[in-house]
């Protein structure tokens, strides 16, 4: 096939889709390269059109902050932190790479490992918690329709879903990109259903009624959204858009990757602060069980169809999250094939998810501390990654990412500090109190004048923000001559090496 046709053909869209994809963490071949931009827009909306996204609305609120409030910081959150994977993505499609493969031109080839296992920590957590998601809400549903939502509704539904993400993500790429597109159009189709099954329950009068908060409350909020969506993505990106050809339009891939990530989330969350603001009973139930609370605002004839869309939507985004998690674990060392990688992410999502649906209740709530805690060392590293991406001038010499004692260096001590500062510096601004493990954060705004934990800046978050930048300014100012001289070294395209991973 000639390259031309390579091109036009779309991803996934023909019989590969059906074989494991055997490629690892290694530079993809332009012989392999196909699909458009626009194609991206499938992946980052399937991922992102889950019915968990009206929760959001509640949490937004919980920040004791106006109908208006919440939906500028949500809008500004969730666009600022797509915009960012957009970014990300345009390094896919530079290097031929995953990302945390990418990442190495930064951090060095073996001390980049640590920002991998990092990534993989995130993504077998996210992909853990859409898991449980769908288990719960596939019990509630059950209850209520009297079919017994019990042990065995659970444990059947936990099988089902995780094989369906187990065995997606062992697949591969091609695979994943036409599940995502299906996803897509099933879910946006029944959300609407959703939302018209519940529109009877809004009451405008009582949503506009809801007080304003202070600004350090919606920024807060601002932090919540980012971290919640966008900056939970950002180690992902590059991803999925490592297969598009290498002259592929960069606007094209910060732009549809940006809409596809944001247009779901923006139109759940209204919906959702208008539902969670009209009833402070179903607000406070979200809390618990997010996805069965919104559940029991809906007739029982609505429920299939509601279930459905909600672990279709649910099973998109810990598809990608397995995935990219499998590539994470590479990066960071483990010398597997890229299935076995997705297998060892899959027993360990299992686990978690058994544990906290049989075992640990009220999980929402942890989940909320887990993603600001999470949130500021990955906020710190996407930083470090944009600034060296905003430095470089040329593609990556993509051979030499998996060479010690290529250019782009072995052990970096620079943007390891940037990392341990940023989130030392995070984790002080930043209180939590979801879980009691999780209340030492927040050291810093005594000293520092902010008025300590129960201060007006209690919930500002503003720690995910602080972590952004450190990283940003030190790579961007510190490291400018070191990316010169690297561009300035010529370039050798040695094949073998391409094949042997570090």
């Amino acid at each position: 096939m000639t390259t031309s046709s390579t091109e036009r053909r779309p991803a996934g869209a023909d019989a590969s889709a059906l074989r494991v994809e055997t490629n690892g963490i290694e530079v993809i071949p332009d012989e392999q390269r196909h699909g458009r931009p626009w194609q991206l827009f499938w992946p980052w909306f399937g991922s992102n059109v889950s019915i968990f996204g009206l929760a959001y609305g509640s949490y937004a609120l919980g920040f004791g902050i106006s109908f208006w409030q919440a939906l500028l910081a949500g809008v500004l959150g969730i666009v600022v932190s797509f915009l960012l994977c957009g970014l990300v993505a345009v390094a896919g499609k530079r290097g031929s790479a995953p990302t945390l493969v990418l990442s190495r031109a930064a951090f060095g080839v073996r001390s980049n490992r640590v920002p991998a296992l990092l990534s993989w920590v995130l993504t077998v957590g996210w992909e853990t918690v859409l898991v449980i998601l769908a288990t719960l809400a596939t019990s509630t549903v059950f209850d209520r329709l009297g079919w017994g939502g019990g042990t065995t509704t659970k444990v059947v539904a936990m099988i089902v879903v995780a094989v369906l993400t187990v065995g997606a993500g062992v697949f591969g790429f091609d695979l994943i990109m036409r599940l995502q597109a299906v996803i897509t159009v099933v879910t946006a189709a029944l959300t609407v259903v959703y939302i018209v099954a519940v529109a009877g329950k809004i009451h405008w009068h009582t949503v506009s009624s809801i007080p304003s908060g202070s600004a350090q409350h919606m920024l807060g909020a601002l932090a919540l959204f980012m971290t919640g969506f966008g900056l939970g993505w950002v180690n992902a990106a590059a991803d999925y858009s490592r297969y598009l050809p290498r002259r592929s339009s960069g606007r094209g891939v910060v732009g549809w990757t940006t809409l596809g990530g944001a247009v779901a989330p923006i139109a759940l969350l209204v919906f959702g602060l208008l539902l969670a603001g009209s009833s402070p009973k179903l607000n406070a139930a979200i809390g618990l069980d997010p996805i069965g609370a919104l559940a029991t605002e809906l007739p029982k004839g609505a429920l299939v169809p509601f279930l459905i869309v909600a672990v279709l939507g649910l099973i998109g985004g810990a598809v990608l999250d397995i995935y990219s998690s499998g590539l994470s674990l590479l990066a960071a060392g483990l010398r597997v094939p890229r299935p076995a990688a997705a297998l060892i992410d899959g027993l360990v999502m299992v686990a978690g998810t058994i544990y906290v649906v049989f075992h640990a209740p009220n999980f929402s709530y942890q989940f909320q501390g887990l993603l600001i805690t999470l949130g500021v060392p990955i906020a710190a590293w996407c930083g470090i990654f944009l600034a060296d991406l905003a430095l470089r001038r040329r593609d990556y010499a993509e051979a030499e990412l998996f060479l010690p004692r290529g250019r782009y260096g072995d052990v970096r001590v620079l943007p390891l500090v940037a990392l341990a500062v940023g989130t030392a510096l995070g984790w002080g601004l930043v209180v939590n109190t979801y879980a009691s493990w999780l209340t030492w954060q927040g050291y810093l705004l005594s000293p520092f004048g902010l008025g300590g934990k129960t201060g007006s800046w209690e919930y500002a978050n503003i720690g995910v923000l602080v972590a952004f930048v450190i990283g940003f300014l030190v790579t961007f100012l510190a490291d400018r001559q070191r990316v010169r001289r690297q561009e300035s070294l010529p370039v050798e395209q040695n094949v073998g090496l391409l094949k042997t991973p570090a």
